[in-house]
């Protein structure tokens, strides 16, 4: 049971024999003398850089740009390639083609990192928090409007509405339709209806993701009183090990980011999958302890890295696009539009013209005078320009 293995004790004694003693997660035994100091530059690094986010005014759109690229680089760690400009385009509801399913999934882990930033620290960590996150809301207690009924019995006539059988059929037809547009605004609003039965083709019928959520958990409250990242180490390994939710890969990351949220290193979530990308360390599932918590350190320096390039590259844009905005009038759309700039990969102009409420024709104009601190044009092509921050 070394090395954060999934531990299966069987009793004796007072237990019977065919009776199990519920499953635990061993913690692993960490040299800690030897860490130590690993541990505390980690921490004094997230720290800086969260004082630099704080100190720079930039916080809001650096977190904004890194959730847009955090969801890009998590679908193509796991195998899917998607371009940022589709997802800025289709977060801000303009698609110019359909979405494709990698794009769906890239909203979703957008979604995610969103979701997990709304809410108190601790929140994410939860039952609560991990169902709001897989964009299922609460699926645990009674009451639940996400967990869809079966069909009713035919013979049973206290489940059918009374005005089933009335004299107007219409009424029973329009009480279909509005089940219906409650079932699709719950869709919309990020939730998704938790199917009774799943197939076995996609889903393995022996896995209860319900117990192995109560054991990562655990594992999170009995690590709550080690270093922040030492604990954010061990339950992302957890998670591996538990397999939880193999369909929703950039999870785990975002787990361990925000659990280093919760142990107040840091008020935002850092781009771990960046970090991870490029990093060398690739869990193969027979590292042990010592060796996970270093491809995690490797990882979140990595991540430090990239947040302060990031950083840099918006700091200085910054002060090129403020330079032209001391002439503007009061009642000008410019600073709206450099803010734009700092808070998204890239623009376009119908997305300017979308969010800023203003004429394509009026974007043109504000890009023309920005001149030389225009930010780098990312397309080349007259039918579709987009600038961005590089």
């Amino acid at each position: 049971m070394r090395g954060g293995s999934v531990a299966f004790l069987s009793g004796a004694g007072d237990f019977g024999e065919d009776q199990l003693v519920p499953r635990s997660y061993a913690l692993p035994d960490l040299p800690w003398e030897s860490i130590a100091g690993r541990l505390e530059q980690l921490t004094i690094g997230i720290l800086r850089f969260d004082a630099r986010l704080a100190a720079s005014g930039l916080a809001a759109g650096w977190q904004a740009r890194c959730d847009l690229t955090e969801a890009v680089r998590a679908l193509l760690l796991d195998g899917h390639l998607v371009d940022v400009g589709d997802l800025v385009l289709h977060d801000a509801g303009m698609d110019v083609r359909h979405p494709t399913h990698a794009l769906t999934r890239a909203a979703a882990a957008l979604r995610a990192r969103r979701t997990a930033l709304a809410r108190p620290a601790p929140w994410p960590l939860s039952i609560d928090g991990l169902a709001a996150l897989r964009g299922i809301g609460p699926v645990r207690g009674e009451g639940n409007h996400t967990r869809p009924r079966g069909r009713p019995d035919p013979d049973d006539e206290a489940a059918y509405p009374p005005f089933a059988d009335d004299a107007d059929p219409w009424q029973a037809h329009f009480a279909e339709i509005d089940a219906l547009l409650k079932r699709t605004n719950t869709i919309l609003a990020g939730e998704t209806p938790l199917r009774t039965s799943r197939s076995h083709l996609v889903y393995d019928p022996d896995v209860d993701e319900a117990e192995n959520e109560d054991l990562w958990l655990d594992v999170v409250k009995r690590t709550s009183h080690w270093p922040a990242v030492a604990a954010a180490a061990v339950a992302w390994k957890a998670w591996l090990d538990l397999n939880l939710y193999p369909r929703l890969p950039w999870l785990g990351l975002i787990m361990a980011a925000s659990i280093l949220r919760a142990r107040g290193l840091t008020g935002h979530l850092l781009p771990l999958a960046a970090g991870f990308k490029q990093s060398k360390f690739r869990p193969q599932g027979r590292e042990g302890a010592t060796e996970t918590l270093e491809g995690f350190c490797q990882v979140l320096e990595a991540a430090l890295a990239i947040g302060n390039k990031d950083l840099d590259r918006l700091i200085l844009a910054r002060e090129l696009m403020q330079r032209v905005t001391k002439e503007c009038r009061s009642n000008s759309k410019l600073p709206g539009l450099i803010e734009l700039f700092l808070s998204r990969p890239l623009v376009t102009v119908p997305l300017a013209a979308k969010l800023l409420q203003v004429t394509p024709k009026a974007v043109d104009l504000m890009l023309a005078q920005l001149g030389g601190a225009l930010p780098r044009e990312l397309t080349g092509r007259t039918r579709y320009r987009a600038w961005g921050i590089v």
